[in-house]
């Protein structure tokens, strides 16, 4: 078969373990020619191509990023995108394409199956572990790792000058990277777009740690956490092209506001695109082969406007309708019956 590969919307630690995987098995296992699209669904439309062999992948297993590159954007963008790309396949010969990617590239895969018959399967892909119908998404373990070594690092400083410090990390619309590193980095507060925050429990919580005689504390904050409607001010939010929110500044607010409220020295840290950024963990790399190796054996089976998913210890396949237009909220009992017990 001539099975093509993309990467689309943000980029994401395990990547390229998908492609090599994919390439892999394809190459080896079933005599695949796979080719890869440059830039996402702009370079299906445009018929950027580069291929991808077993040789071309050598090396990519530790890289972070993708070697495909990346960008945001659909081919519903434009009145003749769909038949572009439905021209690209039928042109270049294509059994099917492979998308890699989050909540909009699947949204996008999933309306080409649906609405056009064209032949797509999906490999999800997301660093927030957002995506409905499957337990895990390769890149989430990464982030938090990272995550987890900044919050170890600010400790020592937090404690050295009797300092509050916010971590601002990713998780837009879940808390998931949050809630797992407050676990594992010992946060004093852990605050998530599931649960709206009341910021005087916040500092009120501090206050109480102050007076048991611990000085420092690290408050985590996912960029789309808000508070309770009425306890505190947040500005309105510029939307990008495509209609998100910018996010990033929750974290400033609510270490102004605690400043403020407590009297205690406090500083804010963002995170940022660290979290997406280098060398992918070990289990990320692994989960994103199995992911790879799965999707090229659902094409020869084929399982066409389907995802590859994780299930509990199994890697399995689940329609992409079940992932376009939902969110995978934080586990309440986790967040509340776990990590609460350690708050202040």
């Amino acid at each position: 078969m001539r099975v093509g590969v993309l990467t689309g919307g943000g980029d994401c630690p395990g990547l390229n373990a998908v492609i090599r995987a994919i390439v892999r098995k394809g190459e080896r296992g079933w005599g695949d020619e796979i080719i890869g699209f440059i830039d996402a669904w702009d370079g299906v439309r445009e018929r950027r191509t580069t291929p991808l062999t077993i040789e071309a992948m050598r090396g990519s297993l530790p890289r972070g990023g993708t070697v495909l590159g990346t960008r945001r954007g659909s081919p519903f963008d434009d009145p003749d995108g769909v038949a572009e790309v439905q021209a690209t396949i039928d042109d270049m010969g294509l059994d099917g394409l492979i998308v890699i990617g989050g909540n909009g590239s699947l949204s996008v895969a999933c309306k080409l199956f649906t609405e056009h018959a064209l032949p797509v399967l999906g490999v999800p892909k997301t660093i927030d572990n957002d995506i409905v119908g499957t337990d895990m998404t390769f890149g989430f373990n990464t982030a938090v790792q990272i995550a987890t070594d900044a919050i170890d690092r600010l400790h020592t400083t937090a404690e050295s000058h009797d300092r509050v410090i916010v971590v601002e990390v990713m998780g837009r619309h879940s808390g998931w990277i949050a809630t797992h590193a407050g676990i594992a980095g010992g946060a004093t507060v852990v605050l998530i777009p599931e649960h709206p925050f009341d910021i005087d429990e916040v500092c009120e919580r501090l206050r109480r740690r102050h007076e048991r005689g611990r000085y420092a504390s690290i408050v985590v904050v996912a960029e789309g956490a808000l508070p309770k409607e009425g306890s505190l001010a947040v500005g309105a939010r510029e939307v990008d092209a495509y209609g998100h929110e910018r996010l990033g500044g929750i974290g400033y607010l609510v270490a102004d506001e605690i400043g403020r409220r407590t009297g205690f020295e406090t500083r804010p840290v963002m995170l940022g695109y660290v979290q997406r950024g280098g060398t992918p963990t070990a289990f990320d790399r692994v989960l994103a082969t199995r992911f790879g190796v799965a999707a090229i054996d659902a094409v020869h089976g084929g399982e066409w406007g389907q995802m590859v998913v994780a299930r509990g210890p199994d890697v399995a396949l689940a329609p992409l309708t079940e992932a376009v237009g939902r969110t995978r909220y934080v586990d309440m009992a986790l967040y509340q019956d776990v990590a609460a017990v350690f708050f202040a």
